[in-house]
């Protein structure tokens, strides 16, 4: 019996950092389920850097499939779990289902990749993060540290079962720990 995964996503989820760890899963042969506030095609985006911006730019990218809605998930059917990052987490966190999906896996110490803007999610639910440490976009280490947690500068971390990323560019290393850890 292959392996069970969850990606939570939502609109605005950044297309890389969806696409590439669901796609990896997939040839790795692990049964994916995405899950969304609702079961829907969600509209993903780019974001990219561009000479004289300050921040990132955000542009439309692809749309893709949503097989569930985080109602209908039960977490203690699945192996491990992505959070991709983009704007998706800045919504998701508030809706009433992530934090008992997100918790799960802590309690269970199941694989948890979280990668850019994930760590918004967490913030929301700082008991998982208390006393951890993570990576994260730059942008994200004030919602790190008031979850308890420890901002880590670095490409990659793993604490335990979570492995964290900073961005798009380290997915393959993240996911190459999270299958590591998976098949563990």
């Amino acid at each position: 019996m292959g392996k069970k995964v969850l990606i939570l996503a939502g609109d605005a989820v950044e297309a890389l950092e969806i696409f590439y760890p669901y796609y990896r899963c997939l040839e790795a042969g692990y049964d994916v389920t995405i899950a969304a506030p609702s079961a829907k095609k969600l509209q993903t985006v780019l974001h990219d850097f561009v000479d004289g911006v300050d921040t990132y730019i955000e542009r439309t990218a692809y749309g893709l499939e949503a097989h569930s809605s985080f109602a209908d998930v039960d977490p203690a059917q699945f192996d491990g779990l992505i959070i991709p990052g983009g704007r998706a987490p800045e919504y998701i966190r508030l809706n009433e289902h992530v934090p008992t999906l997100v918790s799960h896996f802590f309690e269970t110490n199941k694989p948890i990749a979280a990668v850019c803007h994930a760590a918004q999610i967490f913030a929301t639910i700082p008991e998982v993060l208390n006393g951890r440490e993570l990576t994260a976009y730059i942008a994200c280490k004030p919602e790190v540290q008031v979850a308890g947690a420890t901002y880590i500068d670095a490409n990659l971390h793993t604490d335990g079962n979570l492995i964290s990323g900073h961005a798009w560019p380290d997915l393959p290393g993240l996911m190459r720990e999270f299958i590591q850890k998976l098949e563990g």
